[in-house]
């Protein structure tokens, strides 16, 4: 690869993490307002890897870094630095990586003048290498989040889930028929709860089955809620929040009769390609979950608006694009959800409540108010009872508590909070 061909996708991931450390932008709004789509779809692949390598290595590129700089440089050639610095870290070739910093930062007008400082910089993290990269402290989490964290959890636990995350997370597949078949095709780890885990998967378009919709892209931890919840044939369930679409392929697949509901239009266009793609069918429904008023639903999957702390080893431009200062909504709001999603069930029918955090706020406290605001509605502990399931990971009031740091050896999986509630007949 020419010095040109490689700076195209480091420029565009750099236009990402500027974004994101500047303006607290999350890289799913960026990619998805068109940010990289100028380039290659391999391009595009790279761009969006470096990107998140380097918020993944941010705090301990800046701590490499700070033994190099005698005073902070401004934030676009500060994140040249980092993004070569992360590369270097990864063995990159140091001949390319240096000059591909100097190159970026010599293409800006405002930061043309520090060529040299980039240039001596990086070429004594050059010199550290891979082996000075180890040897530092595994990034944590900021203070906003990983105080109440820690509170929750415990010291050994958060550093626990920080190792995780620091380590990225392998791409994990639903399989809408024979798993094992799917496993002989592309290889992988079948889990034990029945997703296919894949490490250094690459381009996912590129994968064999994609095209047929043999699959789609979904975390283990976000596959059990729909698993729980066991939809069966002709049932009606709405799927309120439904966005980008795995819960609702789950539900299809099952054979019940689903409406997806999600607020944003871009949102559901996606949703609507992912079920083209499969060939399953739903009904789907661009509104504010408030605004849906028809009842008479067997099931509600209630996959609530929360804090995403719980993605964070698949997502680590929130701890930078956010601040913990929306909790407070959040938890209100999934409040107000949870009771107007009751309305719209049938007597008897069953509330599935989920959020990817790992504030007890929205998960643990929120099923033990909902209980309280609402007599005869039980919580059916039974319902956990699925394949691959710990039984260790069920909680006091009768949910599932999901970390970052269970099957920390296979890599993790998402955060997750899962409760199934049952409305009185």
């Amino acid at each position: 690869m020419s010095q040109q061909q490689g700076l195209a996708p480091r420029k565009a991931a750099l236009f990402l993490l500027d974004k994101v450390t500047t303006e607290g932008k999350l890289l799913s709004e960026l990619i998805g307002e068109g940010a990289l789509q100028h380039l290659t779809p391999e391009d595009r692949a790279r761009a969006q890897r470096l990107a998140i390598a380097t918020l993944r290595g941010l705090a301990r590129a800046d701590r490499m870094l700070a033994r190099f700089l005698n005073k902070t440089p401004p934030t676009p050639v500060r994140n040249v630095l980092r993004l070569c610095t992360v590369e270097l870290a990864g063995g990159e070739a140091a001949h390319g990586v240096v000059n591909a910093g100097v190159e970026l930062v010599a293409r800006n007008k405002r930061t043309q003048s520090m060529k040299g400082l980039v240039n001596a910089v990086l070429r004594k993290v050059a010199d550290e290498g891979p082996d000075g990269w180890a040897r530092l402290a595994v990034p944590r989490m900021p203070g906003w989040l990983r105080k109440p964290l820690k509170d929750a959890y415990g010291p050994q636990v958060i550093a626990a889930i920080e190792a995780v995350q620091f380590a990225g997370a392998p791409l994990d597949l639903t399989v809408k028929g024979d798993v094992t078949a799917a496993q002989a095709a592309l290889g992988g780890e079948v889990l034990p709860t029945g997703s296919l885990r894949l490490h250094d998967a690459g381009q996912v378009s590129s994968l064999p089955g994609f095209e047929a919709g043999d699959w789609w892209v979904q975390d283990a931890a976000a596959a059990l809620p729909v698993q729980i919840m066991a939809p069966k044939t002709g049932e009606k369930i709405l799927d309120l929040c439904a966005a980008p679409g795995g819960k609702t392929m789950q539900i299809a697949a099952a054979g019940a009769e689903v409406t997806a509901v999600d607020a944003s239009a871009g949102r559901m266009a996606r949703v609507r390609e992912n079920l083209d793609r499969t060939g399953l069918q739903a009904k789907l429904v661009t509104a504010d979950a408030f605004e849906v008023t028809t009842d008479g639903f067997d099931a509600v999957l209630l996959d609530a608006p929360c804090s995403a702390t719980g993605t964070i080893r698949r997502h680590p431009d929130l701890p930078y694009a956010k601040d913990g200062s929306e909790f407070g909504a959040l938890i209100d709001q999934q409040a107000a959800m949870i009771d107007h999603a009751l309305t719209l069930l049938n007597p008897g029918g069953r509330l599935l409540y989920c959020t990817c955090s790992l504030l007890p706020d929205e998960g643990e406290v929120q099923i033990d108010d909902a209980l309280a605001r609402h007599p005869g509605l039980t919580v059916e502990r039974d319902a956990l009872d699925v394949p691959g399931v710990d039984p260790a990971w069920r909680t006091e009031e009768g949910g599932l508590r999901l970390r970052p740091d269970y099957w920390a050896e296979r890599g993790g999986m998402d955060g997750f909070y899962i409760a199934q509630l049952r409305k009185p007949a």
